[in-house]
């Protein structure tokens, strides 16, 4: 490789004289700082720096992207603190090498979430400075192409990470040579075998197709000709990982992918992008859908150009795309391609305008994340945006993965739209908010004050976005709820004793939350909610005073939970997510029930002559007589088991019965037990018993009905 005097040669291409100087000397700081070291193939181990920043210099990268990348092991590596990178070389060059660096002096319990955490930081690093990404991809590409030193396990280890993550960062940043070679180095080095074979299967396709391919392509430049129109016109190679990927994820033959012959034409501008566009159409027909317009409309990575299909020589597919050498460019070196920077402040000019609002996405999903393995996760879904465009009411058009419904696009519009969505409208017409959105839709979202996200959407949302703010604002919401239950959890142990939570006095609870390590009251009373103290012995603590005698006779009443003093606590059923009724026994206002408190789940209700009880009976001071509110409100599931004689359409008259008696089915089986019995199994949706009751009449006067059982554990 050549040294450092060849490299500042190929810099004052495009840098100043004292830019060259200054990188010129983070290299000779970096041969010092890893004096000794060298790499498992035996260079000493300032090759590696130097070779990041040349990767770096083929882009054209500013002068403190390049002394970073000299100096990015530096910390990691030598043991030489941030602060003496300051002092040598200010203070934008030592963020961008501790952003670059990996987390050291922590302990993690798993590799896994060892990773999480390093990719954590060098988010939050470069969404501060987007340069911190370019530096550690151009890192991570030197280290693949020189994987061959390295063990097999970690190679496979490498790789994984570097297809999974760094090559969906590149092509998230536009940066899609970067994001093949990526991709193909991965490919090689987790399956060899398979890598080899597809490419010697490439190689020999390409000559056994050269003919054809040169045909089409004088073919085309003959067309661009007669229409007075300038254009390069090239063939364009798959990459081995693309090949494979379609092989597994299309189940196509090898034979099917390499039929298809792809070029891509380079013109001067847009307006002459949509000529070639039109003439190529008038040469040969096109493929019906295939023709998409990235131009008018950008990819989010801010990737233009003009995609179609043609029907060729002899019926061959071939796929083109059409670009201006600027787009090219972006396509090829993504954010790089355009580095500007202004006065000392380095910043993203206006084709960047996606990434920087990604790069806010991916702040605003580390906030709301609840570690790093949660977070990780989240951005993974955002790194593989195969997109759909949306369009809001106003003609705003809106980027989504594909396979985005309704509520991801509300929290593409607005956490606030997202949390209090109710309903959706598609082209004006109303929708699931869980069905999957396809491009060109108009979507408007309708909201409700007080509404809030529902736990279910988070089976079908797809976004970073979505997922993380729905987790979050659960997480606050089962807070709340729990702090509410635990408050009338013990305010009903309290009452026992004629007082109340409001007639404690302020310097007993104090003492209470240093004996339980607490700061709160509310954090005491969350506790109680979610059932990992019983609030019987916190309220036995809350009451005791400086007289033993009069403590035992106080606490006395409390001793007994759910004794014949104790009023039941009334259920509500708007208790939220800290209250759930077991599946067991499915009970419903007008049943007797009971609560049992599972650490830190809350509170489940059975039946009160429930057999799944009988395993908790020995826990007393877990169970709790409850009663039901007399303004109890929504709807309770109950499972029906209903046998009657195979008469056709014995089923639909069964649903039908089911809505006229305003209730709801959530699921249906049926059961041939012979051919002239049918056991159906049922779970509906009542108000109440009498609800109930009025329903197992409607069933009842159904002709063909033998007999109708509620189930019960």
């Amino acid at each position: 490789m050549p040294g450092i005097e060849a490299f500042a040669e190929r810099l004052d291409n495009y840098l100043e004289p004292d830019q060259v100087n200054l990188v010129r000397r983070a290299y000779y700081y970096a041969e010092q700082a890893h004096d000794g070291q060298t790499r498992r193939s035996g260079e000493p181990y300032v090759t590696h720096p130097l070779a990041v920043a040349n990767i770096l210099a083929d882009m054209h990268m500013d002068h403190q992207s390049l002394m970073a990348a000299m100096l990015h092991d530096v910390i990691e590596d030598t043991g030489i603190p941030k602060d003496a990178l300051v002092s040598q070389f200010g203070d934008t060059v030592a963020e961008l090498v501790d952003g670059v660096s990996k987390l050291t002096q922590m302990t993690f319990e798993t590799k896994a979430e060892a990773q999480a955490e390093n990719f954590q930081k060098m988010a939050l690093a470069m969404a501060r400075d987007i340069r911190v990404i370019l530096v550690k991809l151009a890192d991570r590409l030197h280290n693949m192409r020189t994987l061959g030193a390295l063990a097999p396990e970690k190679r496979r280890r490498i790789a994984k990470e570097t297809l999974e993550i760094y090559a969906p960062i590149a092509n998230r940043l536009g940066m899609h040579s970067l994001s093949t070679e990526f991709e193909d180095l991965g490919f090689k080095a987790m399956h060899p075998m398979r890598s080899n074979m597809i490419d010697r299967a490439v190689r020999s396709a390409r000559g056994n197709r050269k003919e054809l391919l040169n045909k089409i392509l004088e073919s085309l430049q003959a067309c661009l000709a007669n229409a007075g129109l300038e254009g390069q016109v090239m063939g364009r190679e798959k990459h081995l990982y693309g090949i494979y990927q379609k092989m597994r994820g299309k189940r196509k033959a090898f034979n099917e992918i390499m039929d298809v012959y792809a070029f891509r034409i380079i013109v001067d501008s847009p307006d002459t992008c949509y000529r070639v566009l039109g003439a190529v159409h008038g040469l040969y027909k096109p493929f019906p859908g295939r023709f998409k317009d990235y131009i008018a409309i950008p990819k989010a990575n801010g990737y233009q150009s003009l995609h179609t299909t043609l029907f060729g020589l002899h019926g061959v597919p071939i796929e083109i795309q059409i670009r201006t050498a600027e787009m090219e460019d972006m396509a090829n070196n993504g954010i790089a391609a355009h580095w500007v920077y202004k006065s000392k402040d380095e910043v993203i000019n206006g084709h960047h305008a996606r990434t920087r609002q990604w790069l806010k996405s991916v702040l605003e999903l580390q906030q709301n994340a609840g570690n790093s393995l949660e977070f990780i996760e989240n951005v993974k879904i955002d790194l593989f945006p195969d997109e759909v465009y949306i369009f809001t009411p106003k003609g705003r058009i809106m980027e989504l993965p594909k396979g985005s419904t309704p509520v991801d696009f509300a929290y593409a519009v607005h956490t606030d739209v997202g949390n209090s969505c109710i309903a959706c409208r598609v082209n004006r017409r109303l929708a699931p908010l869980s069905e999957p959105l396809q491009s060109g839709q108009t979507v408007e979202i309708i909201t409700a004050p007080g509404a809030r996200p529902n736990p279910a959407w988070l089976s079908f949302v797809i976004t970073g976005k979505a997922r993380s703010n729905i987790r979050h604002f659960l997480k606050h919401q089962r807070h709340s709820e729990s702090i509410a239950l635990g408050e009338r959890l013990l305010d009903k142990v309290l009452a026992s004793f004629d007082t109340c939570l409001a007639d404690i006095p302020e310097q007993r609870m104090q003492v209470v939350l240093k004996e339980c390590d607490m700061e709160l009251m509310e954090d005491l009373l969350a506790d109680i909610g979610l059932g990992n103290r019983m609030a019987y012995v916190v309220a036995r603590r809350l009451m005791a005073s400086d007289n033993p005698t009069e403590d035992e006779s106080r606490v006395s009443i409390i001793e007994q939970p759910g004794g014949s003093d104790e009023r039941p606590l009334a259920i509500r059923g708007t208790e939220g997510m800290v209250v759930g009724f077991a599946r067991c026994c499915n009970p419903i206002p007008g049943d007797p029930i009971v609560g049992y408190l599972t650490s830190g789940k809350g509170m489940v209700i059975h039946q009160e002559n429930c057999s799944k009880l009988s395993e908790h009976r020995h826990s007393n001071e877990k169970t709790l007589h409850l009663t039901w509110d007399k303004d109890v409100s929504g709807e309770f599931t109950v499972e029906l088991k209903v046998e009657l004689e195979n008469v056709r359409g014995i089923i639909a008259q069964l649903a039908t019965s089911i809505t006229m008696a305003d209730a709801s089915i959530d699921k249906i089986s049926v059961d041939e037990r012979d051919g002239r019995i049918s056991v159906v199994q049922l779970v509906v949706r009542v108000r109440d018993r009498l609800h109930l009751s009025n329903l197992i009449k409607r069933i009842r006067a159904l002709s063909g009905v033998m007999r109708i059982t509620r189930m019960k554990n």
